[in-house]
């Protein structure tokens, strides 16, 4: 009976003290998108470099701008994703956006109180873009896979993919610029 109940400790103990890889993040619509952004801009990742600020390891983006929707006029602009690697440690966090050089993007930015430039949403304010596909390429935020909850009442929801074409996602974003500077 002892090593059963030793047992069922150490399991337990065991359990408890494994690290847990979730991030709970609100649901965010595109109009939801346009509106907590500071700027939306569509670039080409540049360069990266990771470091860590206190224990958390940042990687910093540099974005080629080659098209502004909201926000300051800018050629480049730094972003900073939670996760990266640095002087040999890796760090990643849910939720948090992959970002590859050479790659183009849409970027739903938020700059906060600290000056730092963030995805909003993480995975939700990026828009992917293909390489060659035309005048009018397509647009793709891939649904994420953490835990959602419904900002109106606070249930888990499931994400779902959106597919836009850029003529399209570029007219949404104008129409809620305009509806925010309205109010």
């Amino acid at each position: 009976m002892a090593v059963k109940r030793h047992f069922k400790f150490a399991l337990v103990l065991i359990v408890a003290m494994m690290p847990l890889q979730c991030a709970t993040l609100e649901r965010l619509s595109l109009d939801d998108l346009i509106a907590k952004s500071t700027a939306i801009v569509r670039g080409r990742i540049t360069g990266a470099t990771a470091a860590f600020s206190g224990p958390v390891i940042y990687t910093h983006y540099t974005i080629q701008v080659s098209e502004k929707f909201k926000g300051a006029n800018a050629g480049s602009v730094d972003v900073v994703v939670p996760g990266g690697v640095a002087n040999g440690l890796r760090q990643t966090f849910a939720g948090a956006p992959v970002l590859h050089p050479g790659d183009e993007y849409v970027f739903f930015l938020y700059k906060g109180k600290s000056g730092l430039t963030t995805v909003t949403g993480l995975t939700q304010g990026l828009f992917s873009l293909p390489g060659n596909d035309g005048a009018d390429p397509t647009a793709t935020r891939s649904a994420s896979r953490e835990l959602m909850l419904d900002p109106a009442n606070g249930r888990p929801v499931k994400d779902q993919t959106l597919i836009l074409k850029l003529s399209d996602l570029r007219q949404r974003i104008a129409t809620g610029v305009k509806g925010a500077s309205g109010k």
